[in-house]
């Protein structure tokens, strides 16, 4: 098997992190100490927004009744569509309780965190769609209050359609707030007064490295890079198409990766050569992004069998992933390192970026080898428990000493032997030699 690549990236995913982690470094350290002033200034600095940074419901009302019907009805339908997903994933898992041995029960209760923080980017494009990707999945799962950042739009408030669909996703507090002020504010729990247990979304490489850096403190959905997308293709798939749907996710942002892994080079060639008009049509914000994504961080590689393009596929472990090529089973059940799986031509990456359900916060940069997207389960505990008898407590005491004995941690030996002392006065079970030294 072999694979020759017609197209290499010129830039590396490392590239420019250094100067994000230095900022949002001083940054967090500044809003730490300097607290709801400090985060004040930074929004005033970046975002020249002066305004409250709480949303209130007047605000809102105002908002709700400027909104156009069509936009409510397209809005309402993508969160119904992902909360129905979301609530489908909370179903599939489960409190349960088993009899592990005789007198012995233990069990899983799967309980949401208290408090989320839901960052809404808005920046280069007004992304509507990333409102209720964190929020209705967060509220799906049962959270119980969820507070919502998104940036002043263009010097002014949070864009009227994000707003919107905040509000529509169930969210209980909005801040007008953006960047590495917001995960901050959401981290330290300013503004709200409550601190976030997770905080999801997407963002810039200053708002990831924010995340990276709080992380442990509060807990992230993932640690996410410029948007990726590689598409597999055989002879079958339609060039334009192909072309089409990787210029799509390439007018994300001047860093965001496409991926060719083509069957056969005609294709391969056929797409190449159809990409750069397809960008030179967009609008100019999207044809600079784009232009620069392909330019820097596309590659096109030809594969001689579907086991090899499944395997290069799986080394990158995109974000998103089109398959354009017969016998989608096979795909769906051989491919295992991706975000999100798109089969078929009819299954577009936008559909899922927009409305189709599942959720569109997705692992970047590989990460898709040992992680998967936002879903319930991110803000779900499954919190274990048990509960032994007396006389499961004897078989279990039995054991507890003499593998904490064959260990050297005596106290732990002695917690068993305390109670079956209790239980069983004068009992003689061998509970290993005491630890001496």
């Amino acid at each position: 098997m072999a694979a020759t690549w017609l197209k290499r990236a010129v830039k590396t995913a490392a590239s420019n992190e250094e100067t994000a982690r230095t900022v949002a470094a001083e940054m967090i350290a500044a809003i730490e100490a300097g607290g709801e002033a400090a985060a004040r200034d930074y929004a005033l600095r970046l975002d020249r927004w002066e305004g409250p940074i709480v949303v209130d419901d007047a605000a809102i009302d105002r908002v709700l009744s400027s909104v156009p019907a069509q936009a409510r009805e397209d809005i309402d339908a993508a969160i119904e569509n992902v909360r129905r997903f979301a609530l489908a994933q909370r179903d599939s898992v489960r409190d349960f309780a088993v009899e592990i041995s005789p007198g012995v029960t233990a069990g899983q209760r799967m309980v949401p965190v208290d408090c989320v923080g839901a960052y809404v980017p808005t920046g280069r494009y007004a992304h509507i769609a990333s409102a209720y990707m964190g929020i209705a999945t967060a509220k799906a799962a049962g959270v119980r209050h969820v507070v919502a950042c998104s940036a002043p739009y263009r010097g002014g408030p949070i864009h009227p359609l994000v707003l919107y669909a905040m509000h529509r996703a169930g969210a209980d507090t909005i801040l007008t707030l953006g960047g590495v002020q917001a995960i901050a504010s959401l981290a330290f729990g300013l503004f709200s007064g409550r601190r976030a247990d997770v905080i999801v979304g997407p963002g810039n490489k200053f708002v990831a490295e924010a995340k990276r850096m709080l992380f442990g403190r509060v807990g992230i959905d993932v640690f996410a890079g410029p948007s990726e997308v590689a598409v597999i293709a055989d002879a079958t798939a339609d060039a334009e198409i192909v072309a089409a749907d990787l210029v799509g996710q390439a007018e994300h942002g001047h860093e965001s990766p496409a991926w060719l892994i083509a069957l056969d080079r005609g294709l391969a060639e056929a797409v190449m050569a159809r990409v750069p008009g397809l960008i030179a049509a967009l609008p100019p914000t999207a044809r600079e992004a784009a232009e620069a994504a392909w330019r820097d961080w596309g590659e096109v590689v030809v594969c001689d069998s579907r086991e090899e393009a499944a395997r290069v596929s799986d080394d990158y472990a995109s974000e998103h992933l089109e398959v354009h090529a017969a016998d989608l089973g096979w795909w769906r059940e051989r491919l295992i390192n991706y975000g999100s799986l798109f089969l078929g031509e009819e299954t577009t990456v936008a559909f899922g970026d927009k409305c189709s359900g599942p959720n569109h916060v997705l692992p970047t940069k590989a990460a898709a080898r040992y992680s998967a997207g936002l879903s319930v389960h991110k803000f779900l505990k499954p919190l274990t428990w048990q509960q032994a008898t007396r006389e499961g407590a004897k078989r279990l005491g039995e054991i507890t000493a003499r593998i904490s004995r064959l260990e050297g941690m005596e106290a732990h030996a002695r917690t068993a032997e305390l109670r079956l002392a209790k239980y069983w006065p004068g009992h003689n079970l061998p509970l290993g030699e005491p630890v001496e030294a």
